[in-house]
């Protein structure tokens, strides 16, 4: 633990947004090929602009702590721009993630981007 930052142990000990959600608009799913580390969100959208969001994380402290953080930053921001938010900005958020963890921080943007997916085709 020694390795990760202040804000990265606070969002795995009590990782934000966390179970899941009942009449989502969508969910979606992504896994680590790495590590199996795996991620589901779900969303509520209205006017394309996502109003609520919830995620379950297994995996280590670094994917816990990215979904997490993800899911904060994404509340409350249009699809497009929830989109749009990399890796890079998920390890900002948390004051920085070890280099060799930074793949951690990629399953929840993935998850998102297979949630959307599902949501075009339930339309």
């Amino acid at each position: 633990m020694r390795f990760y930052t202040r804000e990265t142990i606070e969002h795995f000990l009590k990782p934000r947004n966390f179970g899941t959600m009942k009449d989502a608009d969508a969910v979606g799913t992504a896994v680590n090929g790495a590590c199996s580390d795996m991620t589901k969100i779900f969303i509520r959208i209205e006017n394309d602009v996502i109003t609520d969001c919830s995620v379950l994380t297994q995996g280590c402290c670094a994917a816990i702590a990215s979904a997490s953080i993800f899911s904060e930053l994404i509340k409350g921001t249009t699809v497009s721009k929830a989109l749009e938010i990399t890796t890079e900005d998920i390890s900002t958020a948390l004051k920085g993630l070890p280099e060799t963890k930074k793949t951690c921080s990629v399953i929840a943007p993935l998850a998102l981007k297979d949630a959307i997916n599902n949501l075009s085709e339930r339309k």
